[in-house]
């Protein structure tokens, strides 16, 4: 089963997000069909990457069971931590990522997914992304530094053959707006001891100067001694006063992504990550990225 290969299309400057909810009871296999087809229209002739995600109920209530990864569920309550901290729940049946080169393209090709889903799903979300730096986030710290290589990721990203799923993949999904100011008037030691790293070339503390609440610290996870990745392709959002980070994070299973969230809010241990000082979750939602194959059995006009 093949991973949908937007997922690892690198280097695009230029995002778009969308998130549909269906609008008419039981048109959920409609719903998929028409996504199918926007993901063949736009891939084949607007020049732009495409990845559907769709609500993990919405699948499984459609899909073979073969095709459902284990473990896979909605995000359907806020995450609340010990001192009140809170990740909301905004879970869409569809969500649309729309990438490229070039914004002209990622704009025509988001107002054609748009029209030719209107007469079975309503936009609920649109989030518009792009690179900052290059490869750092608004904190001013390079992002995704543990992200495993290309040829390491389809590992990471894809739910291994001969399980429930094979070849699909989970994405978390969410925004969080950034208190800018308030970061940048930290000194730059107390910025790289709330994220773990150095802030110029991103080398990890050493395990004597790296606090437990730091982004580093609540974010790195260990299974029986093993460290499980996930692969991000966070992007920036926003304009110059009200901005922050799109997260978008590929697991082949979505408890790391479950367990990622619940060390940052603190509910494992009363810890709170200590880059959520500065940043606020504003949505967060699940999705399962169906393989090529299982996707495109929903598929109605390939030929378009």
């Amino acid at each position: 089963m093949n991973t949908q290969p937007g997922i690892f299309a690198l280097g695009t400057t230029d995002h778009c997000y969308l998130e549909f909810d269906v609008t008419t009871q039981g048109q959920a296999v409609v719903l998929i069909a028409a996504a199918a087809d926007v993901v063949g229209k736009l891939s084949t002739t607007a020049g732009v990457n495409v990845v559907v995600g769709i609500r993990p109920s919405l699948w499984q209530a459609v899909a073979d069971p073969a095709e459902l990864p284990r473990g896979a569920h909605d995000w359907q309550e806020d995450l609340v931590g010990p001192d009140g901290f809170t990740m909301p729940a905004t879970q869409h049946d569809l969500w649309l990522w729309v990438s490229g080169g070039d914004r002209t393209a990622i704009f025509d090709s988001g107002r054609l997914a748009i029209d030719r889903l209107r007469q079975v799903a309503a936009l609920g979300c649109e989030t518009t992304g792009w690179l900052y730096r290059h490869d750092r986030d608004l904190t001013g710290f390079i992002d995704g530094t543990e992200n495993p290589s290309l040829l390491e990721a389809p590992e990471v990203v894809a739910t291994p053959a001969d399980t429930p799923g094979a070849g699909s993949s989970m994405v978390l999904h969410q925004l969080w707006r950034h208190d800018t100011t308030r970061w940048e008037n930290q000194p730059m030691a107390a910025q790289e001891k709330a994220m773990g790293r150095t802030k110029p070339d991103s080398i990890e503390l050493s395990e004597e100067d790296m606090p437990a609440d730091s982004h580093v610290s609540r974010t790195t996870l260990e299974l029986d001694g093993t460290e499980l990745d996930i692969f991000r392709r966070n992007v920036a959002y926003g304009g110059i006063t009200d901005h922050g980070t799109v997260f978008v994070g590929f697991s082949q299973d979505q408890w790391r992504l479950d367990e990622m969230l619940r060390r940052m809010v603190g509910i494992t241990d009363g810890i709170r990550d200590a880059l959520t000082r500065y940043v606020t979750a504003l949505t967060g939602a699940y999705y399962v990225v169906p393989s090529v194959d299982a996707l495109a059995r929903f598929g109605t006009d390939p030929d378009d």
